[in-house]
């Protein structure tokens, strides 16, 4: 499956622990991360740089859903699911 223009909700969605570039702690939960370019898309994509956990995700239909907002319910009940 294809990342959706204009989504960005793996970025967003997921907290992240991990040192990104420009966001040396990471990134809180539901927080856009400062790699999304202005189509919603990571800038890191490819590069040594971007977390483990980032690539790790890849983009399926359940996590996706049909639109940015299933997929943002989806991971967000994901964080909250794996939360401590």
């Amino acid at each position: 499956m294809q990342c959706r223009s204009q989504c960005g909700a793996c970025c967003t969605a997921p907290s992240i622990s991990s040192p990104i570039p420009g966001m040396p702690h990471g990134k809180p939960a539901n927080t856009p991360c400062v790699q999304l370019d202005a189509d919603q898309r990571c800038k890191l994509f490819g590069s040594p740089l971007r977390p483990h956990v980032c690539a790790g995700l890849q983009p399926s239909r359940d996590m996706c859903g049909t639109t940015r907002q299933q997929a943002m319910t989806y991971l967000l009940q994901l964080e909250a699911d794996t939360a401590p």
